[in-house]
C-alpha cells in the first residue's frame, strides 16, 4: 500500500465536504442548522442519521454509528482505506503525492490519469452521439434495443477510424503523450510515433469503486474491424484486469447489502441486466475468471452467486471453472440455465426481466449441474466409469477450503450418483487446502504478531465507539501510556488520538493517517475498521482488551527482571532490589483502573 504524503492528505481533510459525499448516496434533508435522513447502517422509519452544519463527523441516534467520509465510504460501499482516499481525493480536486521509503515515486499521478480517461470518455460519447460515423454505430446499438437513456446512463462512446482524432483533442487540454500512453489510450507505432488504442469500436467506461473511469472495453460493431470482438484496456496503474468486474461500481451497495451477486460473460449482459433492475450483476474483463476477481467479491461479504453464462459449450465450460473458484471459498453457487443459443442480453429483450428472475428462481445448484457435465465425458452407465466420476468429484470437492462445505458436498454428491458416503470417504477427516505446509523458501516469513492483535483490537474500541462511550479513553489514559504499545504504528496512532483529545480536535481518519509515519500505519487504520465490534459487550470486551495489555507487560516486566537476576552481571545489592522489586510484582498483579474522574472534554468528544 502506498504511503500518502501528510501534506496532501492535510490538505484532503481541509475540502472534504461530509454532507457534500453523503448527498450522493444518501437523500438528505436540511433541519435548521444540521442535515437528517434515514440511517444506512439499520432499518428505520423516522431521520436519526445526522450530520451539524460544519461538522466532520455524522452521527445515528438510533444504531450509533458514527464516523467521517473515510469510515462511510469504507462502511458502506465497502471500499478499502486506499480507495476512499482515492475517491475523496479525486471528488474535491485534491492532488495526492505518494510517498515511498520517504521519497516521491517517479511517475503519473493517478489523477492525471483519471482526468485524461474521463476526457476520452466523453469525447467517444460525443463522436457517438454527434457526427455521421457515430450515427451509423448507435443504429447498430438500437438493433440490439439499446436505446439513448441506455446509452448516457452507462456513457457509452465511439472510438473513430481516423488515428490522432483523441490524442489531438487531449493534447488540447493539455494532456500530455507520456500521460496517454500510462493510462492505455496511446501506444507506440511500429514506425515511430503514437498511435491510439482504440479504432473503430464502440466503447464501454470501466469505473473504479467510485465510478471513476479507469479504463475501457470496446466491443467492434462491423464483421471487418480488425481483431476480436472486445478488446479491453491494456494493464495500467489503474487497471488490473485480474482484479477488475465490470459493473461493480454500480453494484457494489447493494451486492455488500444482499450478498449475492450474478456473474455473466459480456459488457452488453451485464448492463442489460442492471438497466433492468439486478444491480447486482458484474462481468470478468477479456480474461479468466480468476481469484482476483473472486477476492474483489469476497470483501463484499458474497455468501451466494447466480452465474448466468451464454447457453453454449464454452458458457458451461466457464460456469465449471468459476463455479468452482466459489464454492472453493464457501460461496453457494447457482446455475441459471438459459435456452439454448440466448445470453442475458438477448433473453431479457424477448422474455423481459420477470422471466429472468423466474430462471434465477428455477437455477440448479452447482453440484447437480457439476455431476451433469462431468457425466457427459464419461460412459457412467460402466462400472469404470462411474468409478472415474466418482474420483473425479472427491479430488474437486476435497480441494476446498472449507471442512463443513466438502463433508456436506460428498454426502450430496452420494446422493446424486447413487453410491453410499463411505465410499467418498463422508466422515473421514479433512485437512482443508488451504492449511497444508509448503516446504519452499519462504516458508517462516508471514508470522503473526500477537503483539499487533492485540493493540489493534485496543485502538479498534476507541475508533469505533470512543465518541459514544467517552469514558473508555479516560480508562485509557488512566491505564494505557503510549509507550506501553510496542508496535510503532499503533503508538504513533494512539498518540495522535490522545492529542486530538487534548486539543479538543474531532478525531477523523484522515487526520490520523496523516500522522502516521509510514505505509504500515495507514495500512493498520485501514484494517481497524474491517472488523466490527460487539456494542452489546462493547464495556465487558474493552476493558478485557485492556486488562490484557496490562498483563503482558506486566509479565514482560517480571521476565526482563528475572533475566537481570540470571545474568550474574550485577552486585548482591543490585540483585537484592530487583528480587524485592520482582516479589512486589509477583505479589500485586495489575487490574484495571475503572474508577477515574471523567475529562472535562468528554461531552465535545461525545458530541
Amino acid at each position: 500500500m502506498p504511503i500518502f504524503s501528510k501534506e496532501s492528505l492535510e490538505a484532503l481533510r481541509q475540502r472534504v465536504d461530509l454532507v457534500d459525499v453523503l448527498s450522493s448516496h444518501l437523500d438528505m434533508k436540511r433541519a435548521g442548522a444540521a442535515y437528517k435522513t434515514l440511517c444506512p447502517f439499520h432499518d428505520e422509519k423516522t431521520p436519526s442519521f445526522v450530520i451539524n452544519k460544519g461538522d466532520t463527523h455524522y452521527h445515528c441516534f438510533g444504531c450509533g454509528a458514527h464516523g467521517d467520509a473515510i469510515q462511510f465510504l469504507m462502511t458502506h460501499l465497502k471500499m478499502s482505506f486506499l480507495e476512499a482516499v482515492e475517491s475523496l481525493a479525486q471528488r474535491f480536486n485534491v492532488p495526492l503525492q505518494h510517498v515511498d521509503a520517504g521519497e516521491e515515486k517517479k511517475g503519473p499521478n493517478k489523477a492525471a490519469l483519471k482526468e485524461a480517461l474521463e476526457l476520452a470518455s466523453r469525447f467517444y460519447q460525443m463522436l457517438l452521439l454527434h457526427t455521421e460515423e457515430g450515427h451509423q454505430a448507435l443504429r447498430y446499438l438500437y438493433k440490439r434495443g439499446i436505446d439513448l437513456d441506455f446509452i448516457r446512463r452507462f456513457r457509452l462512446g465511439l472510438a473513430p477510424r481516423e488515428n490522432g482524432m483523441l490524442r489531438k483533442m487531449l493534447h488540447a487540454k493539455f494532456i500530455k503523450d507520456d500521460i496517454m500512453g500510462e493510462a492505455g489510450l496511446i501506444s507506440p507505432g511500429r514506425e515511430g510515433g503514437w498511435r491510439e488504442f482504440f479504432h473503430d469500436r464502440i466503447m464501454f467506461p470501466i469505473c473504479d469503486a467510485a465510478g471513476a473511469v479507469i479504463g475501457f472495453s470496446a466491443r467492434k460493431y462491423k464483421e471487418e474491424t480488425f481483431g476480436g470482438k472486445y478488446i479491453n484496456t491494456p494493464e495500467t496503474p489503474l487497471f488490473k484486469k485480474s482484479r477488475i468486474l465490470f459493473g461493480l461500481h454500480h453494484c457494489r451497495r447493494r451486492i455488500a447489502k444482499e450478498r449475492q451477486a450474478i456473474i455473466v460473460e459480456g459488457q452488453i449482459d451485464a448492463l442489460r441486466l442492471i438497466s433492468a433492475g439486478f444491480n447486482i450483476t458484474v462481468a470478468g474483463q477479456g480474461t479468466a475468471f480468476g481469484d482476483g476477481h473472486v477476492k474483489e467479491l469476497m470483501v463484499l461479504g458474497l455468501n451466494r452467486v447466480y452465474l448466468a453464462l451464454d447457453s453454449d459449450d464454452a458458457g458451461r465450460n466457464a460456469a465449471y471453472k468459476i463455479g468452482d473458484l466459489f464454492q472453493r471459498e464457501g460461496v453457494e453457487v447457482r446455475i441459471v440455465e438459459l435456452p439454448q443459443g440466448a445470453d442475458p442480453d438477448s433473453f431479457l429483450r424477448e422474455n423481459g426481466a420477470t422471466a429472468f428472475l423466474e430462471q434465477m428462481h428455477a437455477s440448479t445448484d452447482y453440484l447437480t449441474f457439476l455431476v451433469r457435465v462431468l457425466s457427459l465425458k464419461l460412459n457412467v452407465e460402466s462400472p469404470a466409469g462411474k468409478n472415474e466420476l466418482v474420483q473425479m468429484l472427491i479430488k474437486q470437492i476435497r480441494a476446498w477450503n472449507h471442512p463443513l462445505m466438502v463433508h456436506e458436498s460428498l454426502r450430496k454428491v452420494a446422493h446424486l450418483v447413487q453410491v453410499p458416503e463411505a465410499i467418498l470417504g463422508v466422515g473421514q477427516e479433512h485437512l482443508p487446502n488451504n492449511v497444508y505446509i509448503k516446504k519452499n523458501a519462504s516458508i517462516g516469513l508471514q508470522t503473526i504478531d500477537p503483539d499487533k492483535i492485540l493493540e489493534s483490537d485496543f485502538l479498534r474500541w476507541l475508533l469505533l465507539l470512543g465518541h459514544e462511550q467517552p469514558h473508555f479513553l479516560d480508562i485509557a489514559q488512566a491505564n494505557i501510556k503510549p509507550e506501553d504499545l510496542h508496535v510503532l504504528a499503533c503508538r504513533q496512532i494512539y498518540l495522535s488520538y490522545l492529542d486530538c483529545y487534548t486539543a479538543k480536535i474531532p478525531c477523523d481518519l484522515l487526520l490520523l493517517a496523516s500522522r502516521v509515519e509510514d505505509a504500515e500505519g495507514q495500512q493498520l487504520i485501514s484494517e481497524l475498521l474491517q472488523r466490527k465490534v460487539n456494542h452489546e459487550k462493547a464495556e465487558e470486551q474493552y476493558l478485557e482488551t485492556v486488562q490484557k495489555l496490562l498483563d503482558r507487560n506486566w509479565m514482560e516486566l517480571r521476565e526482563e527482571i528475572k533475566m537481570r537476576i540470571q545474568t550474574a552481571q550485577c552486585s548482591e545489592e543490585e540483585i537484592f532490589e530487583y528480587v524485592k522489586k520482582f516479589d512486589d510484582l509477583r505479589k500485586s498483579p495489575p487490574k484495571v483502573v475503572t474508577e477515574v474522574q471523567p475529562h472535562h472534554l468528554n461531552a465535545k468528544i461525545a458530541k
